[in-house]
């Protein structure tokens, strides 16, 4: 299995233009408070920019269901990540207003009962928090049934090595393909490439 890219905190157009250039399979507009934080007609207008192949990830933090539902009816977003204390029947009220996959955020300080709390998330993303841009203990045994994203501090000297170690369903970057807290084209390209190498060394 080959892992998947997402670029995670586009809010510009000009961002739209970078990662349709370099086309990874998912992007991210965070809805939650942060700098990075885009309101649902800004995110509207900037999907319609986006390639059609590229999925756009809705991001949020305990918001309210009607808010996450909208993102989706609107046409902002293919999916839904849950960054905050979401509970499972949260993720089951959502699933059963809209069929979209969701993603459920976990920390990685906690033990592996954690990954049974949320059977109805299609995938989990393991973070060391909520987009601290550090990386977590790799060394953390995991057991989980679900495809993973690996976030956190994800970069372009370190991304071998977590493919070794985790060979995920995908990488999930933000902060480490910016430059003064803008995309960057070029870390974005570096990125993009050195993870079609190791896909490409990937015989399965």
């Amino acid at each position: 299995m080959k892992s998947k890219l997402k670029i995670c905190g586009l809010r510009r157009e000009a961002d739209i233009l970078m990662v349709n250039e370099i086309n990874p399979e998912y992007i991210g507009f965070v809805f939650a408070k942060s700098r990075r934080q885009v309101n649902l007609e800004t995110a509207i207008r900037l999907k319609k920019r986006l390639n059609s192949n590229i999925k756009s990830v809705g991001v949020f933090v305990d918001d309210s269901i009607d808010n996450v539902v909208s993102a989706v009816a609107g046409g902002a977003i293919d999916c839904i990540q849950l960054h905050g204390s979401e509970s499972n029947s949260y993720i089951q009220t959502i699933k059963k207003i809209v069929n979209v996959q969701i993603i459920k955020a976990i920390k990685i300080n906690l033990d592996d009962d954690v990954f049974r709390e949320y059977p109805d998330a299609d995938f989990y993303l393991l973070d060391s928090g909520s987009g601290s841009g550090k990386t977590f203990d790799w060394s953390t045994p995991l057991n989980s049934s679900k495809p993973l994203f690996i976030a956190g501090g994800i970069d372009a000297d370190n991304i071998e090595e977590a493919y070794k170690i985790f060979h995920p369903y995908s990488f999930d970057l933000s902060s480490s393909v910016e430059v003064d807290g803008f995309k960057n084209l070029e870390k974005m390209r570096e990125i993009k490439e050195k993870l079609d190498s190791l896909n490409g060394d990937n015989n399965e």
